[in-house]
Protein backbone atom coordinates (compact mmCIF):
# COMPACT_ATOMS: atom_id res chain seq x y z
CA UNK A 1 0.00 0.00 0.00
CA UNK A 2 1.62 3.06 -1.12
CA UNK A 3 1.90 6.71 1.52
CA UNK A 4 -1.51 8.49 0.64
CA UNK A 5 -2.59 12.16 1.95
CA UNK A 6 -3.85 12.66 5.61
CA UNK A 7 -7.06 13.19 6.09
CA UNK A 8 -8.23 14.91 9.41
CA UNK A 9 -10.91 12.61 11.46
CA UNK A 10 -13.33 16.05 11.91
CA UNK A 11 -13.33 16.52 7.53
CA UNK A 12 -14.30 12.68 7.37
CA UNK A 13 -16.69 13.06 9.88
CA UNK A 14 -17.86 16.23 7.99
CA UNK A 15 -17.99 14.41 4.87
CA UNK A 16 -19.82 11.36 6.21
CA UNK A 17 -22.66 13.93 7.16
CA UNK A 18 -23.43 16.02 3.98
CA UNK A 19 -22.06 13.62 1.59
CA UNK A 20 -24.12 10.95 -1.15
CA UNK A 21 -22.75 9.18 -3.80
CA UNK A 22 -23.04 9.09 -7.86
CA UNK A 23 -25.30 6.76 -9.37
CA UNK A 24 -23.74 5.06 -12.43
CA UNK A 25 -22.88 1.54 -13.72
CA UNK A 26 -23.66 -1.89 -12.95
CA UNK A 27 -26.78 -0.14 -10.88
CA UNK A 28 -29.97 1.80 -11.48
CA UNK A 29 -28.73 5.14 -12.47
CA UNK A 30 -29.77 8.06 -10.27
CA UNK A 31 -28.83 11.88 -10.65
CA UNK A 32 -25.25 12.67 -9.09
CA UNK A 33 -26.01 13.81 -5.14
CA UNK A 34 -24.66 17.37 -4.23
CA UNK A 35 -21.84 15.10 -2.46
CA UNK A 36 -20.62 13.07 -5.63
CA UNK A 37 -17.38 15.31 -6.35
CA UNK A 38 -16.23 14.90 -2.88
CA UNK A 39 -17.08 11.21 -3.31
CA UNK A 40 -14.70 10.99 -5.92
CA UNK A 41 -12.13 13.02 -4.28
CA UNK A 42 -11.95 10.87 -1.39
CA UNK A 43 -11.99 7.95 -3.41
CA UNK A 44 -9.10 8.88 -5.69
CA UNK A 45 -7.08 9.56 -2.15
CA UNK A 46 -7.12 5.83 -0.27
CA UNK A 47 -5.24 3.37 -0.98
CA UNK A 48 -6.75 0.58 -3.15
CA UNK A 49 -5.34 -2.72 -4.37
CA UNK A 50 -5.73 -4.64 -8.00
CA UNK A 51 -7.93 -7.48 -7.26
CA UNK A 52 -6.06 -8.74 -10.61
CA UNK A 53 -2.02 -7.53 -11.46
CA UNK A 54 -2.59 -4.90 -13.54
CA UNK A 55 -6.17 -4.89 -12.92
CA UNK A 56 -9.15 -2.86 -11.90
CA UNK A 57 -8.53 -1.65 -7.69
CA UNK A 58 -10.90 -2.13 -5.13
CA UNK A 59 -9.93 0.32 -1.73
CA UNK A 60 -8.22 -1.39 1.03
CA UNK A 61 -10.60 -1.26 3.28
CA UNK A 62 -14.64 -2.26 2.41
CA UNK A 63 -17.52 -3.01 4.33
CA UNK A 64 -19.28 -5.92 6.05
CA UNK A 65 -22.49 -6.69 7.39
CA UNK A 66 -22.45 -9.35 9.66
CA UNK A 67 -24.77 -8.93 12.54
CA UNK A 68 -24.54 -5.58 12.29
CA UNK A 69 -27.28 -5.15 9.57
CA UNK A 70 -29.29 -7.68 10.82
CA UNK A 71 -32.03 -4.80 11.91
CA UNK A 72 -35.09 -6.95 9.96
CA UNK A 73 -37.83 -4.12 9.20
CA UNK A 74 -36.72 -1.71 12.52
CA UNK A 75 -36.95 1.54 10.86
CA UNK A 76 -34.39 3.45 12.72
CA UNK A 77 -32.32 0.33 12.79
CA UNK A 78 -32.13 0.65 8.61
CA UNK A 79 -31.78 4.41 8.43
CA UNK A 80 -28.66 4.17 10.80
CA UNK A 81 -27.32 1.43 8.54
CA UNK A 82 -28.39 3.67 5.15
CA UNK A 83 -25.86 6.70 7.02
CA UNK A 84 -23.30 3.79 7.36
CA UNK A 85 -23.28 3.53 4.08
CA UNK A 86 -23.38 7.24 3.18
CA UNK A 87 -20.20 7.68 4.85
CA UNK A 88 -18.46 4.92 3.80
CA UNK A 89 -19.07 5.66 0.31
CA UNK A 90 -18.23 9.41 1.00
CA UNK A 91 -15.36 8.24 2.70
CA UNK A 92 -13.71 6.37 -0.49
CA UNK A 93 -15.49 2.94 0.22
CA UNK A 94 -16.64 0.32 -2.68
CA UNK A 95 -16.77 -2.89 -1.29
CA UNK A 96 -19.68 -4.17 0.78
CA UNK A 97 -20.32 -7.82 1.29
CA UNK A 98 -22.73 -9.48 3.06
CA UNK A 99 -24.77 -13.16 2.59
CA UNK A 100 -28.13 -14.83 2.58
CA UNK A 101 -26.38 -16.24 6.58
CA UNK A 102 -26.88 -13.07 7.33
CA UNK A 103 -30.46 -12.84 8.03
CA UNK A 104 -31.95 -9.21 6.97
CA UNK A 105 -28.67 -7.90 6.00
CA UNK A 106 -28.77 -8.36 2.11
CA UNK A 107 -32.67 -6.45 2.47
CA UNK A 108 -31.30 -3.58 4.61
CA UNK A 109 -28.12 -3.16 2.10
CA UNK A 110 -30.04 -3.13 -0.56
CA UNK A 111 -32.90 -0.28 1.08
CA UNK A 112 -30.11 1.93 1.81
CA UNK A 113 -28.69 1.72 -1.32
CA UNK A 114 -31.85 2.90 -2.88
CA UNK A 115 -31.65 5.58 -0.63
CA UNK A 116 -28.65 6.78 -1.80
CA UNK A 117 -29.36 6.79 -5.28
CA UNK A 118 -27.87 3.36 -6.02
CA UNK A 119 -23.85 4.37 -5.74
CA UNK A 120 -22.17 4.21 -9.22
CA UNK A 121 -19.00 3.20 -7.05
CA UNK A 122 -20.43 0.09 -5.31
CA UNK A 123 -18.19 -3.22 -5.79
CA UNK A 124 -21.36 -5.85 -5.03
CA UNK A 125 -20.12 -9.03 -2.76
CA UNK A 126 -22.15 -11.35 -1.63
CA UNK A 127 -22.11 -15.39 -1.62
CA UNK A 128 -24.65 -18.32 -2.22
CA UNK A 129 -25.18 -20.58 1.22
CA UNK A 130 -27.40 -23.60 0.70
CA UNK A 131 -26.14 -27.20 0.80
CA UNK A 132 -28.11 -27.38 -2.34
CA UNK A 133 -26.27 -26.98 -5.43
CA UNK A 134 -29.49 -27.17 -7.66
CA UNK A 135 -31.05 -24.27 -5.20
CA UNK A 136 -28.24 -21.83 -5.87
CA UNK A 137 -29.29 -19.99 -8.61
CA UNK A 138 -32.68 -18.94 -7.21
CA UNK A 139 -30.99 -18.19 -3.84
CA UNK A 140 -28.23 -16.02 -6.14
CA UNK A 141 -31.14 -14.20 -7.72
CA UNK A 142 -33.49 -13.67 -4.84
CA UNK A 143 -30.17 -12.14 -3.37
CA UNK A 144 -29.60 -9.66 -6.36
CA UNK A 145 -33.34 -9.34 -6.47
CA UNK A 146 -32.83 -7.47 -2.43
CA UNK A 147 -30.02 -5.57 -3.29
CA UNK A 148 -31.36 -4.46 -6.36
CA UNK A 149 -28.65 -4.65 -8.61
CA UNK A 150 -28.06 -5.52 -12.13
CA UNK A 151 -25.65 -8.04 -11.06
CA UNK A 152 -22.94 -8.57 -8.95
CA UNK A 153 -19.52 -7.67 -8.54
CA UNK A 154 -17.98 -10.81 -6.86
CA UNK A 155 -20.16 -14.11 -5.56
CA UNK A 156 -18.62 -16.41 -3.36
CA UNK A 157 -19.41 -19.88 -2.07
CA UNK A 158 -20.00 -19.28 2.02
CA UNK A 159 -17.57 -21.31 4.03
CA UNK A 160 -17.34 -23.35 0.93
CA UNK A 161 -20.64 -25.30 1.62
CA UNK A 162 -21.47 -27.75 -1.71
CA UNK A 163 -18.46 -25.64 -3.20
CA UNK A 164 -17.89 -28.20 -6.04
CA UNK A 165 -21.91 -27.83 -7.36
CA UNK A 166 -22.36 -23.63 -6.91
CA UNK A 167 -18.65 -23.19 -8.56
CA UNK A 168 -20.29 -24.77 -11.88
CA UNK A 169 -23.22 -22.18 -11.22
CA UNK A 170 -20.77 -19.63 -10.38
CA UNK A 171 -18.00 -20.64 -13.72
CA UNK A 172 -21.11 -20.74 -16.11
CA UNK A 173 -22.30 -17.17 -14.47
CA UNK A 174 -18.82 -15.17 -14.94
CA UNK A 175 -18.88 -17.08 -18.54
CA UNK A 176 -22.45 -15.56 -19.90
CA UNK A 177 -21.35 -12.39 -18.15
CA UNK A 178 -23.82 -12.35 -14.98
CA UNK A 179 -20.90 -11.73 -12.66
CA UNK A 180 -17.46 -10.59 -12.93
CA UNK A 181 -15.88 -12.35 -10.58
CA UNK A 182 -16.30 -15.52 -7.96
CA UNK A 183 -14.67 -17.09 -5.10
CA UNK A 184 -14.73 -19.25 -1.93
CA UNK A 185 -15.10 -18.17 1.61
CA UNK A 186 -14.09 -19.61 5.12
CA UNK A 187 -13.62 -17.98 8.71
CA UNK A 188 -12.53 -18.55 12.10
CA UNK A 189 -9.77 -20.50 10.87
CA UNK A 190 -11.76 -23.71 9.51
CA UNK A 191 -11.16 -25.88 6.73
CA UNK A 192 -7.71 -23.97 5.17
CA UNK A 193 -6.49 -27.44 3.75
CA UNK A 194 -9.53 -27.63 1.95
CA UNK A 195 -9.66 -23.85 1.16
CA UNK A 196 -6.16 -24.37 -0.47
CA UNK A 197 -6.95 -27.12 -2.53
CA UNK A 198 -9.91 -25.14 -3.97
CA UNK A 199 -7.12 -22.43 -4.67
CA UNK A 200 -4.54 -24.84 -6.16
CA UNK A 201 -6.72 -26.51 -8.61
CA UNK A 202 -10.00 -24.14 -9.36
CA UNK A 203 -10.31 -21.27 -12.01
CA UNK A 204 -11.52 -18.34 -8.89
CA UNK A 205 -10.91 -15.10 -8.79
CA UNK A 206 -11.26 -14.32 -4.80
CA UNK A 207 -10.69 -16.12 -1.51
CA UNK A 208 -11.79 -14.94 2.09
CA UNK A 209 -10.26 -15.26 5.15
CA UNK A 210 -10.37 -14.98 8.23
CA UNK A 211 -6.89 -12.61 9.26
CA UNK A 212 -5.91 -10.28 11.38
CA UNK A 213 -3.18 -9.65 14.38
CA UNK A 214 -4.12 -12.64 16.41
CA UNK A 215 -5.26 -14.61 13.66
CA UNK A 216 -2.22 -15.54 11.37
CA UNK A 217 -2.36 -18.83 10.33
CA UNK A 218 -3.31 -17.75 6.97
CA UNK A 219 0.25 -16.26 6.59
CA UNK A 220 2.29 -19.65 6.47
CA UNK A 221 0.19 -20.90 2.84
CA UNK A 222 -2.70 -19.55 1.71
CA UNK A 223 -1.91 -15.96 1.54
CA UNK A 224 1.45 -17.09 -0.36
CA UNK A 225 -0.68 -19.48 -2.52
CA UNK A 226 -2.79 -16.12 -3.28
CA UNK A 227 0.39 -14.35 -4.45
CA UNK A 228 1.39 -17.23 -6.55
CA UNK A 229 -2.25 -17.79 -8.07
CA UNK A 230 -2.89 -13.76 -8.67
CA UNK A 231 -6.01 -14.28 -6.28
CA UNK A 232 -7.52 -11.33 -4.67
CA UNK A 233 -7.74 -11.94 -0.52
CA UNK A 234 -10.56 -10.27 1.85
CA UNK A 235 -9.98 -10.62 5.03
CA UNK A 236 -12.95 -11.06 7.29
CA UNK A 237 -13.30 -10.57 10.88
CA UNK A 238 -10.41 -7.84 11.37
CA UNK A 239 -11.61 -7.57 14.86
CA UNK A 240 -12.49 -10.75 15.84
CA UNK A 241 -16.55 -9.57 16.02
CA UNK A 242 -15.05 -6.63 17.94
CA UNK A 243 -13.23 -8.97 20.89
CA UNK A 244 -9.85 -7.43 19.91
CA UNK A 245 -11.19 -3.89 19.87
CA UNK A 246 -12.87 -4.78 23.77
CA UNK A 247 -9.67 -5.92 24.72
CA UNK A 248 -7.45 -3.19 23.28
CA UNK A 249 -9.51 0.08 24.19
CA UNK A 250 -7.87 0.19 27.89
CA UNK A 251 -4.56 -0.35 26.51
CA UNK A 252 -2.37 2.34 25.83
CA UNK A 253 -1.64 2.89 21.69
CA UNK A 254 2.26 2.87 21.66
CA UNK A 255 3.67 6.22 20.35
CA UNK A 256 5.16 4.28 17.18
CA UNK A 257 1.25 4.50 15.93
CA UNK A 258 1.74 7.85 14.55
CA UNK A 259 4.58 6.81 12.45
CA UNK A 260 2.01 5.05 10.09
CA UNK A 261 -0.64 7.78 11.10
CA UNK A 262 -2.64 5.54 13.35
CA UNK A 263 -5.78 7.77 15.35
CA UNK A 264 -6.80 4.95 17.40
CA UNK A 265 -6.33 1.06 17.96
CA UNK A 266 -9.35 0.20 14.90
CA UNK A 267 -6.77 2.05 12.64
CA UNK A 268 -3.76 0.06 13.63
CA UNK A 269 -5.59 -3.10 13.89
CA UNK A 270 -7.03 -2.44 9.93
CA UNK A 271 -3.26 -1.31 8.68
CA UNK A 272 -1.70 -4.28 10.26
CA UNK A 273 -4.16 -6.18 8.03
CA UNK A 274 -4.00 -4.40 4.82
CA UNK A 275 -0.36 -3.61 4.94
CA UNK A 276 0.64 -7.48 4.09
CA UNK A 277 1.14 -7.38 0.70
CA UNK A 278 -1.60 -10.56 -0.52
CA UNK A 279 -4.22 -8.94 1.29
CA UNK A 280 -6.65 -6.98 -1.15
CA UNK A 281 -9.39 -5.68 1.41
CA UNK A 282 -10.26 -6.15 4.68
CA UNK A 283 -13.79 -6.16 5.79
CA UNK A 284 -14.95 -4.58 9.17
CA UNK A 285 -18.67 -4.15 9.87
CA UNK A 286 -20.11 -2.00 12.26
CA UNK A 287 -23.45 -0.06 13.02
CA UNK A 288 -22.60 3.52 13.50
CA UNK A 289 -20.95 6.57 11.29
CA UNK A 290 -18.17 7.51 13.31
CA UNK A 291 -16.50 3.79 13.18
CA UNK A 292 -17.07 3.67 9.70
CA UNK A 293 -15.17 6.78 8.93
CA UNK A 294 -12.67 5.83 11.45
CA UNK A 295 -12.03 2.50 9.71
CA UNK A 296 -11.39 3.97 6.43
CA UNK A 297 -8.84 5.83 7.94
CA UNK A 298 -7.06 3.01 7.72
CA UNK A 299 -7.16 3.40 4.02
CA UNK A 300 -5.17 6.98 4.32
CA UNK A 301 -1.41 8.18 5.53
CA UNK A 302 1.41 6.21 5.66
CA UNK A 303 1.13 2.88 5.99
CA UNK A 304 3.57 -0.24 7.80
CA UNK A 305 6.33 -1.53 5.85
CA UNK A 306 7.26 -4.99 7.22
CA UNK A 307 9.67 -4.50 10.08
CA UNK A 308 6.86 -1.98 11.48
CA UNK A 309 4.21 -4.89 11.24
CA UNK A 310 6.83 -6.95 13.10
CA UNK A 311 7.07 -4.48 16.47
CA UNK A 312 3.13 -3.84 15.86
CA UNK A 313 2.27 -7.68 16.41
CA UNK A 314 4.96 -8.30 18.84
CA UNK A 315 3.14 -4.79 20.82
CA UNK A 316 0.15 -6.86 20.96
CA UNK A 317 1.25 -9.99 21.62
CA UNK A 318 2.92 -8.27 25.02
CA UNK A 319 -0.27 -7.11 25.75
Amino acid sequence: MEPEARLSRRRLLRAASAAAVVGGAGSAVAPAPVGAQLAGAQLRRVASRPIKPGGEAVPVVGLGSWITFNVGNDRQGRDACAEVMRAFFASGGRMIDSSPMYGSSQAVIGAGLKKLGMPGVLFAATKVWTASGASGPAQIEESRLLWGVEKFDLLQVHNILAWEKHLETLRAMKAAGRVRYIGVTTSHGMRHAEIERIMATQPIDFVQVTYNVADREVEQRILPLAAEKGMAVIANRPFREGALIEELKNRKLPDFAAEIDCAGWPQFLLKFIVSHPAITCAIPATSRVDHVVENMGAALGRAPDPAMRQRMAAYVRGL
